[in-house]
């Protein structure tokens, strides 16, 4: 296997290899892992729960549980979809424990930088991404989380129904009822 520059060999292993020898104990296959899916997990934890700190501690539960529970992992589902599947019961966890404060302008890392181009588009994206994170922290849990699995993570609908505990088709009925409500929301948008 060739191997890129400034890539080491652990980078360049597959899912599977890399829970193999994490759950045989090698702390460097799960810090791979950690590094692989931890910047979206915490993406996600943070668009569901409003909270930097909180996200955090969900993020590090899952993974602590993740590690803990590597010789469990059967490969019935994706790595990705797993511990997905842990952040959602973690965040429902936390939510139960706390009430959620109203969602912030930051539904999406990273906001447009062309401003010296075009200042008045850049104001424009950034109110509607003001007013797509007010619309979204308004929606019920399920329909929002579905709606960030799918449209900000890219997960398919039978893999957010791994993480979310439901069928496919919820999956679809919940979107379906998230993008309605977008949609009528933000039409002055469109």
């Amino acid at each position: 296997m060739r191997v890129e520059s400034g890539e080491s060999m652990v980078d360049r292993l597959s899912d599977h290899v890399l829970v193999h020898n994490a759950a045989l104990g090698d702390a460097d296959a799960f810090e791979q892992i950690v590094a692989r899916y931890g910047p979206e997990m915490f993406r996600y934890a943070r668009n569901m729960l409003s909270d930097h700190g909180a996200a955090e501690e969900v993020v590090q539960d899952a993974f602590v549980a993740a590690w803990k529970g590597l010789d469990t992992f059967r490969g019935d589902a994706k790595l990705r979809t797993w511990l997905f599947s842990m952040v959602s019961h973690k965040v429902v966890d936390h939510r139960r424990r706390r009430a959620v404060p109203p969602a912030e302008d930051w539904i999406f890392e990273q906001r447009s930088t062309d401003a010296h181009l075009d200042p008045e588009k850049r104001a424009t994206n950034d109110d509607f991404l003001d007013a797509l994170g007010r619309v979204l922290a308004e929606l019920p849990y399920r329909q929002r989380a579905c709606w960030l699995l799918r449209e900000v993570e890219g997960i398919t609908h039978p893999e957010i129904g791994q993480i979310m505990g439901m069928s496919a088709g919820a999956v679809r009925g919940q979107l379906l009822r998230a993008r309605a409500t977008l949609s009528e929301r933000l039409a002055a948008w469109q």
